[in-house]
């Protein structure tokens, strides 16, 4: 690879995103939390260049919104935007189990086992972040057995947007027995190969999951601030800067 291909500025730019996207995520970068490109790349000991690259990605898929020469912040959370988001990623989720299903192989099934057990012990060691790797993982399969790549990016680029409400979700005790038995469910559905009894199921899981996060908006716990807590979580491990 030649000396002046852009390859480690776009990787730098790479880790900038995820490292905020991930703060998002994590609520350490709170909702409605106004936010400097001059300060974030300060606390990442960074140039600006990558920070805003990174912002700039990250408000389009919905993270942070952007009011030119008054603010940048971080999206805030209401009950209606999710609700449309999850209505979307209900009916992607019930058509890519439909589709799968019919060609899943013993395989797709044990990984969905083996994601499940991960979650189960995730769930059981109250690891947030290793609970959502693990459902991630399970409904990948699925989501990958379909082989629609239309389908598969648009639920890539929502999945930041879901998980900062199933992080705190899996934070509390809507994040416990229900999502491993309605795993544990899917499976044994999906082993029948009944495609449409299946994504009704998928669907039914999708709308009790609108329930519990309506309580978590019920009991304010999606509530903005000004200051986000953690903030040394952002300059852990820090890049060179470029």
């Amino acid at each position: 690879m030649s000396l002046d291909s852009p390859v480690s500025r776009r990787l730098l730019s790479d880790e900038v995103f995820h490292r905020l996207r991930d703060s998002i995520v994590r609520g350490e970068l709170v909702p409605g939390e106004k936010v400097k490109d001059g300060d974030l790349a300060e606390r990442l000991g960074l140039s600006r260049t990558p920070v805003r690259e990174a912002l700039a990605r990250l408000a389009d898929i919905g993270l942070v919104e952007a009011k030119p020469g008054v603010y940048t912040r971080i999206t805030t959370l209401n009950r209606r935007d999710v609700e449309k988001t999850l209505a979307v990623l209900r009916s992607l989720d019930q058509l890519a189990v439909e589709t799968a299903v019919p060609v899943m192989t013993k395989q797709d099934l044990q990984r969905m086992r083996e994601a499940n057990r991960d979650f189960e012990r995730a769930v059981a060691a109250n690891d947030t972040a290793a609970a959502l790797a693990a459902d991630d993982r399970f409904h990948a399969v699925p989501i990958g057995a379909a082989d629609n790549p239309v389908l598969s990016r648009i639920v890539e680029q929502l999945h930041p947007q879901i998980h900062r409400i199933l992080h705190r979700k899996f934070s509390t005790l809507l994040g416990g027995r229900n999502t491993i038995e309605h795993h544990d469910q899917l499976v044994q559905v999906c082993a029948t190969r009944d495609a449409r009894s299946a994504a009704e199921l998928s669907g039914r899981h999708w709308s009790e999951l609108g329930g519990h996060i309506n309580e978590l908006f019920d009991t304010n716990q999606f509530g903005e601030a000004g200051t986000g807590e953690n903030r040394s979580a952002l300059a852990v491990g820090r890049p060179a800067d470029g």
